[in-house]
């Protein structure tokens, strides 16, 4: 497999949402009902930019963007400053053949140099093991099980909390003024 893995870019907002958007329709990682527009897509990739989190693509040996990674809030309070939540997501066609596993582990180290300390995957579904295996082996451990948080496809579904430090983690307090 041929992949590159970049910062993502304007232009590369309708893949973007064209993966996500079938995600919405089909799956259960995200829990949004209805896809958001291109033009959505793009509010949402500027403010997770202009906030300082990494916005990653990856490119197949055609040049055509297969997925993409990026790190947001965890949570809004100011006490959740240094916790980044992951949002990773591959084309249809395209998963199972590793372009997940190509674009965490960059998204973690990206996160790690901007001073997050732990990153937090909530991954929609428990029944979802491949976003499950993904995570395991890129160092996250299972932290919690929310059972029938949501209601998608006609159904309940769970979230699954799992957690990897970053950098120095919890064993050293953040920096002065941060």
């Amino acid at each position: 497999m041929s992949v590159l893995i970049r910062d993502s870019l304007p232009t590369d907002v309708p893949a973007i949402a064209a993966i996500y958007g079938h995600a919405v329709l089909h799956g259960n990682a995200s829990f949004e009902l209805d896809p958001p527009d291109a033009a959505e897509i793009a509010r949402r990739r500027a403010a997770l930019l202009a906030a300082g989190f990494p916005y990653l693509v990856a490119e197949d040996a055609t040049e055509r963007v297969v997925g993409y990674s990026h790190g947001g809030a965890y949570r809004t309070r100011p006490g959740y400053r240094f916790t980044v939540e992951n949002s990773v997501y591959v084309a249809p066609d395209c998963q199972g053949r590793g372009f997940g596993r190509a674009l965490l582990p960059p998204l973690i180290e990206r996160c790690e140099h901007a001073g997050f300390r732990l990153m937090v995957a909530v991954i929609g579904d428990s029944a979802n093991q491949a976003s499950i295996r993904l995570h395991e082996g890129c160092g996250f451990r299972h932290a919690g099980l929310l059972p029938a948080i949501g209601w998608k496809h006609g159904r309940w579904l769970d979230s699954v909390l799992m957690v990897r430090p970053l950098g120095p983690g919890a064993s050293e307090p953040p920096p002065p003024g941060r």
